[in-house]
């Protein structure tokens, strides 16, 4: 089981725009649809997901919840929250607080053989490769730069614990990936 953060980010590593929106992403042409094929290819090698309150609010506000079941199917998502939030009605949704390696053994356990999505954002994402549970980060960088929002990963990992494993060009995209090791 591997835990992998694939995620879009600008040019200048920045995951949101100021008011943490996503809206510069959709704006991106995926001219020859390789950008949605990547990641209609990805979702079926997903078991469980998680996300922060903020990526889940912008989904709930920006994103037609009667389309959550035809974009993630029946994969549990875990919201990690301080605060109460609405449920997306037939989706299975897991609100948590608190430490990420309790949730992350319930994840797990859901995902099986198949891996778990950390979605976003990056304060999130950063709290996995602190607790030693962030195997894999894919960043597909759009040709956007967006001057400060929301940062790809608000933490330093340096270069001994990331190893670059595949480089792809997505249309306009450029996608890397990385393996995430544990720190010296």
């Amino acid at each position: 089981m591997t835990t992998r953060y694939y995620t879009a980010t600008s040019l200048d590593g920045y995951l949101a725009d100021a008011d943490n929106s996503l809206s510069w992403l959709l704006e991106v042409p995926d001219e020859d649809g390789s950008a949605a094929a990547d990641i209609a290819a990805f979702l079926p090698g997903i078991g469980a997901m998680c996300m922060g309150a903020t990526t889940y609010e912008w989904i709930l506000a920006n994103d037609d919840t009667a389309r959550w079941d035809q974009t993630y199917g029946d994969i549990p998502c875990w919201v990690f929250t301080h605060r109460d939030l609405p449920g997306v009605p037939g989706a299975d949704i897991r609100f948590v607080a608190g430490d990420v390696a309790a949730a992350h053994a319930r994840m797990a356990e859901a995902a099986g053989d198949r891996a778990v999505w950390v979605v976003g954002g990056g304060e999130l994402a950063a709290r996995f490769a602190d607790a030693g549970l962030l195997d894999e980060i894919v960043a597909t960088v759009a040709p956007v730069t967006l001057g400060g929002g929301a940062p790809l990963l608000p933490r330093r990992l340096l270069s001994d614990r990331l190893e670059l494993t595949a480089v792809r060009r997505l249309g306009r995209f450029a996608q890397l990936t990385y393996r995430v090791g544990v720190a010296s």
